[in-house]
């Protein structure tokens, strides 16, 4: 465990020193090494999580797992339960308690190294780290456990022209334990913006890598999926205008109860795998900004391959499409600021059908070919589709206002919900409509009947949900509760 310190009281200036007390103080700083709760056994100890298994234990730790059955002792590979602890062979030097942290917004590589207090070459030896490009937010890093009574729960940022001594007195503590817990070799080893941890409470304030700005940040939900919905909260300083991008799509900030603002943002789902920028833009009342960006880990949807679906070729005529296509991108682009649902969403289907009755789901991987024709189009499927026949009756979702109910070539007859902060419900193919823009609408009121209207091999309700721009899984807004 790291072992207790007392921080220094503050100082006078150094020249006024005597010569051996500051040759002291600085042995004592350089040759400090913290250390970690040793455990018996030929290696470091991890704590089983609940899912975890041993075969993918092993794999997370790049070791075989006959060597990690053998150093356990244990004989059945499905011998495993949450919490147990295991003997992680091959990590020579490393002891202790080890665990694995997600690494969310504001945890820079150098952040986590100095809150945690593990050394470099052991974060790098314990996470096979070749390069700080491999670190960003939605992965999973090895963190050894830290001693409760010395976790750096306090963040400490310089401003441009602010000493590290000015920031020290202001959070009520010294120039030499800041340089102490981050390794810095003196006063004048940091940079402006730097961010550095100390002991004591953190007063609400998350101990990340954030500059002081952004008392909190956090991104639910981590990793993200393609066609998912991503939820980013944060609380900042009073009287701070909120912006920022998520891959490419600017995102709108708005007010919670707490004093937290959220933005949702949806990830398109042909949006290939792999780290995407996430940058927040801080305005200061006195119009000058501060901005992060850390990059974000999208992974697969892992959707499959639906069957091949023959359809009217009018249905997949670029000249019939695009146009519609735009249309329907110009009614989902406006951010309305008024949130006009509460709570959880509801499905659309639930007056005929269990929320279960999918004949296709969001995202799958869709060809159309025209009916006696070559003529074929590749995409992906935008929405949620429930089975039933002409005439069952469709609800809405949520609150919302009717922007849009009218027919259109591939999506038939067609109504969009707008609910607030840039979320829209469209239900397409219906049979009829019961309203009309510019009506409101209640969570469960009936608004029109299933239909086999545009682009459809038979009748069904076709449920999609847009989230700033782009189409996510409205089978996620089932499940769980937004924002």
């Amino acid at each position: 465990m790291i072992p207790a310190y007392t921080p220094l009281p503050l100082q006078k200036p150094m020249a006024k020193r005597p010569l051996q007390f500051i040759l002291v103080l600085s042995l004592l700083l350089l040759n400090y090494q913290p250390a970690y709760a040793q455990e018996s056994g030929s290696g470091p100890v991890y704590v089983v999580q609940p899912g975890d298994s041993l075969s993918s234990i092993a794999v997370f730790f790049s070791i075989n797992l006959s060597d990690l059955m053998s150093e356990n002792g244990i004989t059945d590979p499905n011998q495993l339960d949450a919490g147990q602890q295991l003997v992680i062979p091959g990590l020579n030097g490393i002891t202790g308690v080890i665990n694995t942290q997600l690494v969310n917004f504001g945890d820079s590589y150098r952040s986590l190294t100095r809150r945690t207090q593990v050394p470099l070459d052991m974060f790098k030896k314990l996470n096979h780290i070749v390069s700080p490009s491999e670190f960003y937010v939605g992965v999973n890093m090895i963190v050894p456990v830290q001693d409760e009574s010395q976790k750096l729960n306090k963040r400490i940022s310089t401003t441009y022209g602010e000493s590290l001594l000015e920031a020290a007195v202001k959070q009520n503590t010294d120039v030499w334990t800041i340089a102490h817990y981050n390794k810095l070799q003196g006063s004048w080893d940091v940079l402006p913006g730097d961010t550095l941890f100390t002991p004591g409470e953190n007063d609400g304030v998350f101990a990340s890598g954030l500059p002081s700005i952004f008392l909190t940040a956090e991104i639910r939900d981590l990793p993200i999926k393609q066609g998912g919905t991503g939820v980013i909260k944060v609380k900042t300083e009073p009287n701070i205008l909120l912006g920022g991008v998520l891959v490419d799509h600017q995102l709108h900030f708005f007010p919670l109860e707490d004093g937290t603002q959220v933005a949702l943002q949806g990830v398109h789902a042909l949006l290939p795998p792999g780290t995407y920028p996430l940058r927040l833009d801080a305005t200061l009342p006195d119009g000058s900004k501060q901005s992060y960006e850390q990059n974000i880990l999208i992974v697969s949807g892992n959707y499959p391959d639906d069957p091949l679906l023959y359809v009217d070729p009018v249905t997949i005529d670029p000249n019939e499409t695009e146009p519609e296509l735009n249309q329907l991108i110009s009614i989902t682009t406006p951010v309305n600021p008024e949130k006009l649902w509460n709570g959880d969403f509801k499905s659309p289907a639930s007056q005929y059908a269990e929320a279960t009755y999918f004949t296709s789901r969001f995202g799958n991987r869709r060809t159309y070919i025209g009916i006696n024709t070559e003529n074929s189009v590749q995409g992906f499927h935008t929405g949620l589709d429930f089975g039933g026949g002409t005439g069952l009756p469709i609800t809405a979702p949520a609150r919302g206002k009717v922007i849009f109910a009218e027919p259109w070539t591939v999506r038939g007859n067609t109504t969009i919900i707008d609910h607030g902060w840039g979320v829209y419900s469209g239900f397409w193919h219906q049979s009829k409509f019961y309203v009309q823009a510019g009506d409101m609408v209640e969570q469960g009121q009936v608004i029109g009947e299933v239909g086999g209207t545009g682009r459809v091999t038979g009748p069904h309700l076709h449920w999609e949900l847009w989230v700033n721009g782009i189409q996510v899984d409205p089978l996620d807004w089932l499940t769980l509760t937004y924002p």
